[in-house]
């Protein structure tokens, strides 16, 4: 019986343990290591809110975070000209389709997808809220190379501590804070803590040298400053 008991223990110790240990970079991305992308078209981000703005404002964020990672990325501004001529603004179209025209236009390997879930500024909490998920597609394969989705929260509320009166003045303060805010500004934060865990590039020092990194959860959420 103690030894019934004894392997019991032990297996219910194995099972917890494989849960809690985190994959690598290689485990979670297997297809960014094999196929080794060097260069990436960022698409025209695919908007499911209301606010029409949110993908043009969205689409100005992407290029700086890539880059940063090790990648070669082609001008968001001359390739979102050659979208709209090629009727290629709305990448509904193209997310799960025959990406090749753009491996033999643009000579480019791989095809970054965003999609805006959420685009919300809420003045009175001080709250900007976003939430995006990441795909990018291999042109050469169609495989899907790098997936992953984040909710970010910017917190512009202020808070000066003083009650009363004090407390009218820093909500009216908070809601003109939130009002100013850049509307890019959540954009480029959730790119960071997205895109943190994204293999990098070529042009990065640590190319082929994160392999054993631990990857972080499918989806993110967070609340910044």
């Amino acid at each position: 019986m103690k030894r019934i008991i004894y392997s019991l223990f032990v297996l219910s110790a194995l099972v917890v343990s494989s849960c809690t240990t985190p994959k690598t970079l290689s485990q979670q991305y297997p297809k960014m290591y094999e196929e080794k992308p060097l260069t990436i078209a960022i698409m025209p981000p695919i908007n499911q809110t209301t606010h029409a703005e949110a993908k043009d404002f969205f689409y100005t964020t992407m290029y700086m975070p890539l880059c940063e990672k090790g990648y070669y990325v082609y001008s968001p501004y001359l390739t979102m000209e050659m979208f709209q001529q090629e009727s290629a603004y709305d990448a509904e179209m193209f997310l799960e389709a025959d990406l090749t025209p753009f491996r033999n236009v643009l000579g480019t390997d791989a095809a970054m997808f965003t999609i805006i879930k959420n685009w919300q500024r809420v003045n009175i909490s001080g709250k900007l809220t976003v939430q995006i998920e990441y795909v990018l597609r291999s042109t050469k394969t169609g495989e899907t190379l790098y997936n992953r989705e984040g909710q970010i929260t910017v917190d512009t509320s202020i808070n000066s501590g003083v009650g009363g009166f004090g407390a009218l003045v820093d909500l009216v303060a908070t809601a003109v804070n939130t009002a100013m805010t850049d509307k890019v500004v959540a954009g480029r934060k959730c790119n960071v803590f997205v895109l943190s865990d994204m293999p990098a590039g070529k042009y990065s020092p640590l190319y082929e040298q994160d392999m054993n990194n631990p990857a972080g959860k499918k989806f993110i959420k967070a609340v910044v400053k």
